[in-house]
């Protein structure tokens, strides 16, 4: 009996696969696909995000599903993918952030066996790598962001030539190359780094934080959930929780990100007490719903994705010593 109790606590603890796990060469080809198919889907919201945030008031939108639907009628579908090419290289990044926080686990638990510090470790230490390479793109991408119906927002404008393949729909690297040489021209190569430190300051503490609300949220969830309920479930609800806890605790810091990427701001400090100035408390959870709405299908995908990722990339003597 004590035997048969042991094995049922077994199957319901949520058991992690380690680096040492997996097959590298799975685990990278997998996860371009995968890391591409979640951008793809939330896309859109990550757009109607950072025109919200930097927005005056509400002088175009009144909230995200306002947003939504203006973009929609005004520059249809392809204008909620606006910037979404150069938005792709950034898979660069998602595969240097998984690496990055995989290996970093694997050498904190030299250390510590806790979960939690493991966890908030080397989701710091993935975010610090992830954004260094992330940072010049968004630059970019945001800054074709807001064209269209934002395009006051910043300072940059496409050529009216760029314009107007824009109204036709036409996907062109040709709005990149524009954006790109204006943005040199008008602040050098520093301008491609600009807001890194408000970068920094949003996604490290993001990243710190999704990874041990995550694993927290599972652990309470299996301990609640019938001894049958499969894990990958419990880790789908997890996912979104830990998403919605991160989002909320560092929306502010977002607000400014997007506000000194996209309107050449150069002090992040200065830029938080202007926003406070004119919008005051409520300036500070400015597309935080969007933000939530993309990083719930973002979480939900993730985690069933790179769980299964992971289950997929085991190594073949270890298939069957694994669970969910």
């Amino acid at each position: 009996m004590r035997s048969s109790a042991a094995m049922m606590q077994h199957k319901r603890n949520i058991q992690i696969i380690e680096w040492e796990d997996l097959d590298k060469r799975k685990f990278y080809s997998l996860g371009v696909f995968m890391t591409m198919t979640t951008r793809a889907a939330v896309y859109p919201f990550t757009l109607i995000r950072t025109r919200l945030q930097v927005q005056k008031g509400k002088s175009l939108y009144n909230g995200t599903f306002d947003a939504f639907c203006k973009i929609l009628k005004a520059e249809g579908a392809r204008g909620l993918y606006r910037g979404f090419m150069i938005n792709t290289f950034t898979l660069i990044s998602g595969q240097a952030y998984i690496t990055t926080y995989e290996l970093v686990r694997k050498y904190v638990s030299r250390y510590t066996s806790n979960n939690t510090v493991k966890s908030l470790v080397a989701g710091g230490a993935a975010s610090l790598v992830a954004q260094s390479i992330t940072v010049p793109i968004d630059v970019v991408s945001q800054q074709l962001m807001v064209q269209g119906q934002g395009c006051q927002l910043t300072r940059f404008k496409l050529k009216p030539k760029m314009a107007m393949a824009t109204g036709k729909h036409k996907v062109t690297f040709g709005q990149t190359r524009d954006i790109v040489v204006q943005i040199f021209h008008a602040d050098g190569f520093r301008g491609f780094y600009r807001g890194y430190v408000a970068s920094l300051l949003t996604y490290i503490p993001n990243s710190a934080v999704w990874w041990p609300f995550y694993h927290f949220y599972g652990e309470q969830l299996s301990r609640l959930a019938p001894a049958d309920c499969p894990h990958l479930i419990l880790q789908a609800i997890a996912g979104p929780m830990a998403a919605a806890t991160a989002s909320t605790l560092t929306n502010p810091m977002d607000v400014v990100r997007a506000r000194v990427q996209v309107e050449g701001r150069s002090s992040v400090i200065e830029t938080f007490k202007q926003l406070m100035a004119e919008e005051g408390i409520w300036g500070l959870t400015k597309g935080l719903s969007a933000r939530i709405i993309s990083s719930t299908p973002t979480s939900i995908m993730i985690v069933i994705g790179y769980e299964t990722l992971k289950r997929l990339s085991l190594r073949p003597e270890l298939v069957h010593s694994r669970h969910w």
